[in-house]
Order: C-alpha cells, then structure tokens, then sequence
C-alpha cells in the first residue's frame, strides 16, 4: 500500500521541517543507538533505519535476545531509545525497577498465540495438559487473557491486563501452567501440551502465527501495540522525533505488509 503524492510529500515536509528544527538547537544527535529485539523486529528496524538516513538521521541497531535487558541500557543511558515492548510491560518494568522511561511513538503489534507440537486443533488440547506461559507478569497476564477469552479458564473479574495464575478462579480442565522466561518457550515447546509465544519468538524458532496458532489475540484493538520507549527527559529530542517518523513511514508499513502478511501488523 503506498500514500498519494501529496500525503508522502507532507510526510516528507514533516520530516524536513523536524531535522531543520533539530539542526537548530542541542537536542538533535546525527547518530543515535537504538536498542530492538533481533530476529523479525530488527528486520523492521532495519527498514525504518534506512528511512532515517535519509532525512540525515544514523541510525545504530543494538540487537537484544532478552526482554529484560534493553530497558536497562536505556536508562542507564547505553541506549537513546529501544524498540521492543508494550504499554503492560513497561509498566510493570517501571514498577519493579523504577526506570524513568515513556513512550514517544508507536510501531508495531504482535498478536500472541497458543502452539502446540502435540495437537492440530484447540479442540484436542486433552485435560491435565501442561502448558506454558511467560514468566514475566504482563506477557504471562496476557497468556491467561488469552485462554480465558476462548473460555479455557476463568480469571477473577476485575484484573484487566495483568491478571496471574493467582487470579484463576476456574481451571475446568485441570490445566498444569510452567511459568517460563518467554524466550525458552519455543525450546521447551515439545515437551509440553502447549504453549502461549510471544511473535517475535514463534517467528525466530519457525513457527508461522498465520498457520500454526491454535488460536491468537484480536488484531484489531489489540492493547499491545509496541512502541518506541525513551527517558522520559529525552522524549521531546528532535532526532527521536525523525526515528518515530520513519517507523510509522510508508516503507515500513510496506515491508510489514510484504514480509509478514498479517503476522506483525502496524500499530500506528
């Protein structure tokens, strides 16, 4: 899908005019190291990176396997923004951990989903299955969503986004949850019943989200759409400004659409 003329030439005016004002004042850096999740997300990165070097912008990719790292470089200043999580997540991070880091721009979603090495059908998941679950408490939160919402489970009302294994009030097939760091999920897929990956990992360990979920979030309205995240007293920086730009640019919404036909969808 491409823009008209005149929306891709005010997308370019939009961008001339931030790098202009940027040049002007202190806050603009020519280079800047960004922090993203290697596999499919830095090929999307990599997209956007190349968008931004043309409005004068270097862009550094600084590669993570681990969800639990690249905010920790950001707010110790290794990094100027990541690119890699949800809303759920960093505020669960910040409440941990205390970090002084907001969102500036949104990316991308990628819709969680239930696999499964053993069955073909959600309608063969056999009571007392084991299944596996993120171990952090948004993603974990967002697996338990998942299974209530096609009514394998009931949570307790009232507990939104975040809910824990705490919070199932009814487990009618005796389901058994291992709580795994959410990277080993994929790896530790054959030994279990099923269990509930997060995109990025499905993608990298093979799996196809279009085919092989048994079942997966909602693509539309889907209240985990990844964004750009920056300390909060850089989030006006004009150079981050051009870097959510060229996110939300035609290219990438092309590439998205091109590579991962409905996997990864924009979020902007």
């Amino acid at each position: 899908m491409s823009l008209s003329p005149l929306k891709r030439g005010l997308f370019g005016l939009a961008l001339g005019l931030a790098l202009s004002a940027a040049t002007a004042g202190s806050a603009f850096a020519a280079s800047i190291k960004l922090g993203v999740m290697g596999g499919s997300e830095e090929e999307i990165a990599e997209v956007a990176k190349q968008v931004a070097a043309k409005h004068g912008l270097e862009v550094e990719l600084i590669t993570f396997s681990d969800y639990a790292i690249p905010n920790e470089a950001l707010e110790n200043g290794e990094l100027d923004a990541n690119a890699f999580q949800h809303k759920p997540y960093l505020d669960a991070q910040i409440a941990a951990r205390g970090y002084h880091i907001v969102p500036i721009g949104f990316t991308i979603v990628e819709p969680i989903g239930l696999y499964s090495k053993k069955i073909a059908s959600l309608d063969k998941l056999p009571d007392g299955a084991k299944i596996g679950i993120p171990n952090d408490p948004s993603n974990g939160g967002r697996a338990l969503n998942l299974l209530a919402a096609h009514g394998l489970i009931k949570l307790s009302a009232g507990k939104g986004l975040n809910p824990s294994l705490l919070d199932v009030a009814e487990n009618p097939h005796k389901f058994e949850f291992s709580e795994l760091d959410a990277a080993q999920l994929p790896h530790a897929l054959p030994d279990l019943d099923g269990a509930i990956i997060n995109t990025d990992y499905a993608l990298n360990a093979g799996l196809d989200p279009r085919k092989d979920a048994l079942v997966a979030e909602s693509r539309t309205d889907n209240p985990y759409g990844n964004f750009i995240a920056a300390r909060a007293a850089d989030k006006d920086r004009a150079d981050l400004k051009i870097l959510v730009e060229a996110y939300q640019s035609p290219e990438v919404k092309q590439f998205l659409e091109t590579r991962f036909k409905g996997a990864i969808l924009p979020a902007w």
